[in-house]
């Protein structure tokens, strides 16, 4: 294994699993595995990249440092050379948050100088530059994201949020000396006098790429999904890897949608897929009171087999707050948790192959509650969510999409891409 990414959730760990599998166009990545949690098995031969998904994004600092240091030694002891920490290209953190102890803690361990911090992912509009980030054409702290339940941005300079959660230094490198190439911005990686953390300004995929390169030998590089963009070619260029196009774990059978995002663009999603597709709606209150279970949503689900039935708890943000704030916002997590991943347990033992899920902490669910340990990472779907296949006798199909990815039709053409021929399904059986 040559490179190693700490995802604090699990859609995130999709979006930089596939980032590294496709690698730079016309060149190819690395052949990349997703594990939910820390394995207690060694990695197969032939992983190149290994990415551990935490469901740590939201828990307490020292715990995220605690997972993190786990995480890292592992990827360590697999022979990783470079070790990512991927967080949201929303850096969803508060002062308290964890993305600054844990960018620390790495450092100590790596016994690194300097670290790009580099949260930018221009594909979906999230840029940097001066040390602000934005999304789209908006401040990160008017886009919306300032009202976000578990972690109001209301500070869009990304070095005043995270210098008031490290130890270290925070400097900053400017969009100016990103764009004078990879060997310019690299000597100013590695002049700095004391360990610091370098927030990076990018505001293209270019400039993505000039940094990756520059990263090249970094022990330690952080950042949104798109930080990963060049870094299979740093060690296709030594010829170290060959650069493999990512398989399509593509299979046959009954399929399902599970939703618990909130986000707007979810939101939106499930409008367009009801125009054409059975739709569930799942009244929170309901499941808190015991009055909806796994047995009426598989129930809907197999009643509408073969057209993309889709369950979902999503609503805007001011009902979950709502609810949140009757029952209290952990029953109210744990609740939805235990219900889309006992629905999913269900829906496997039932004969279910291909499941499409919708929003992070959902994902984490379903993953945990299938025990699925290593996915292998197949073609992109859409923008940062690839179709992932589990191994065995029987694998399944999946396609985990973050709250904010994805075109309106997404649910409806992810059901489509996971699905193969009969001949096909045989093969990835027989591997």
């Amino acid at each position: 294994m040559l490179i190693g990414v700490i995802a604090d959730d699990f859609t995130g760990a999709s979006d930089i699993a596939v980032t590294l599998a496709k690698g730079l166009p016309g060149e190819g990545g690395l052949q990349t595995t997703q594990y939910a949690g820390i394995p207690c098995e060694p990695a197969a031969a032939d992983v190149e990249a290994g990415v551990i998904a935490l469901k740590s994004r939201s828990i307490p600092a020292s715990s995220a440092v605690e997972q993190a240091l786990a995480a890292c030694r592992w990827l360590l002891e697999q022979g990783c050379e470079q070790i990512v920490f991927k967080y949201c290209s929303t850096f969803d953190s508060t002062d308290s948050g964890n993305i600054g102890p844990v960018t620390d803690a790495l450092a100590e361990l790596l016994a690194v100088q300097s670290v790009v911090i580099c949260p930018a992912f221009p594909a979906l509009g999230r840029t940097l530059y001066q040390g602000h980030l934005f999304v789209q054409d908006r401040l990160l702290s008017e886009s919306g994201m300032e009202h976000h339940p578990l972690t109001p941005m209301k500070d869009a300079d990304v070095r005043r949020v995270l210098q008031r959660q490290s130890v270290n230094r925070v400097a900053h490198i400017p969009w100016q000396t990103v764009v004078a190439g990879s060997a310019a911005l690299q000597k100013v990686l590695n002049d700095q006098p004391v360990r610091t953390l370098l927030v990076v300004d990018a505001i293209s995929e270019h400039d993505l790429t000039t940094i990756g390169r520059a990263c090249k030998g970094a022990r330690l590089v952080t950042g949104g999904s798109g930080i990963a963009l060049a870094l299979p070619h740093n060690f296709i260029a030594q010829r170290r890897a060959s650069g493999k196009q990512a398989r399509a774990p593509l299979i046959e059978g009954p399929e399902a949608i599970l939703v618990g995002s909130c986000s707007g663009a979810t939101r939106q999603q499930i409008l367009e897929h009801q125009k054409a597709h059975p739709v569930m709606k799942i009244e929170v209150r309901d499941v808190l009171e015991g009055n909806v279970g796994p047995e009426q949503l598989t129930a809907f689900i197999h009643q509408h087999q073969g057209n993309a039935p889709l369950v979902y708890s999503s609503g805007d943000p001011a009902a979950v707050q709502s609810i949140q704030q009757q029952y209290g916002r952990e029953k109210v997590a744990e609740a939805l948790d235990n219900l889309f991943g006992k629905t999913a347990q269900k829906l496997v033992a039932e004969g279910t192959r291909r499941i499409v899920v919708g929003g992070g902490e959902t994902s984490g669910a379903v993953v945990s509650a299938l025990g699925l340990v290593a996915l292998t990472i197949g073609k992109e779907i859409d923008t940062g969510v690839p179709a992932m296949v589990s191994p065995g006798d029987k694998p399944l199909a999946l396609a985990l999409k973050s709250g904010n990815f994805g075109e309106k039709d997404f649910f409806a053409r992810a059901v489509e891409a996971l699905r193969g021929s009969a001949e096909r399904s045989a093969v990835i059986n027989q591997a």
